[in-house]
């Protein structure tokens, strides 16, 4: 049933625009489908009917947003693996950049801006356990761990704690910190409890925003100065910043997708 509901671009492009972790109503989501009323509501039941989305009514309005974040995962992972879409215009070209450098993946940071916090919580020692790195080889043979989370965790230790308190983060329980695989960068970022506190937490000091019509985030000017003040952080980034994978990991193509 899950793949005959993901077997339609426009119920796709309804799943990509509540990636984010947004309950909206069908109206909207029919425009970011690019489809009629009627159709939106036809590609809402069918995904409603596989447990790929959930609807609750606000008033006499009904809004939806994905079923949880093993949904949300799941676009993640199909994004990753989908072929390359062809960008028809400097919107589409703009709107795919700006989800590559910064946006939300369910309910956490991913993107460059993901990737280069994660790797300033392991330059200054707040995170142990990896170095941020993916073994493609690995991630290839196995399914399991081809898909959007892998099977690594860190900890968080002391120093990162008391670091991350200060920043107004509400640090979960004593549990190894999960990470997904960045589609874009290959690159772990943070995801999980204590993803989401960081994301909830710099939303909420105005480091960051959501894009209006799409998962992208757009990173303040105070939060330009906090990423630098706090972590060492320059954003935006400089083309060439991204770190490389280890020489036995070659780093596949980032496609041009827009519909991620």
């Amino acid at each position: 049933m899950i793949g005959a509901a993901l077997a339609d671009r426009g119920r796709c492009r309804i799943l990509l625009a509540l990636a984010d972790g947004r309950a909206l109503p069908a109206s909207v989501l029919a425009d970011e489908a690019g489809v009629s009323a009627p159709t939106a509501s036809a590609h809402l039941r069918k995904l409603s009917d596989a447990g790929l989305l959930r609807v609750f009514t606000k008033g006499r309005w009904r809004y939806y947003r994905l079923a949880g974040d093993e949904v949300g995962r799941l676009i993640e992972t199909l994004a990753r693996l989908s072929p390359s879409q062809p960008i028809r215009s400097l919107r589409e070209g703009t709107r795919a950049h700006a989800i590559r450098l910064a946006r939300c993946c369910y309910d956490h940071i991913a993107g460059r801006l993901g990737v280069a916090i994660t790797d300033a919580l392991i330059d200054h020692s707040y995170l142990t356990g990896h170095d941020g790195s993916i073994d493609l080889d690995r991630l290839n043979r196995d399914r399991l761990a081809g898909g959007l989370l892998d099977t690594v965790s860190y900890q968080l230790t002391d120093p990162g704690r008391h670091a991350l308190t200060e920043l107004g983060v509400a640090i979960p329980g004593h549990t190894p910190v999960r990470c997904c695989v960045d589609w874009t960068e290959q690159r772990h970022h943070i995801a999980g409890p204590l993803g989401r506190a960081l994301l909830d937490a710099l939303a909420a000091a105005g480091w960051v925003r959501r894009a209006q019509h799409s998962r992208a985030l757009l990173v303040t000017d105070t939060g330009k100065a906090g990423l630098h003040t706090h972590l060492g952080l320059s954003w935006p980034p400089p083309a060439a910043a991204s770190r490389k994978p280890p020489a036995a990991a070659s780093r596949k193509p980032v496609h041009e997708a827009v519909t991620s």
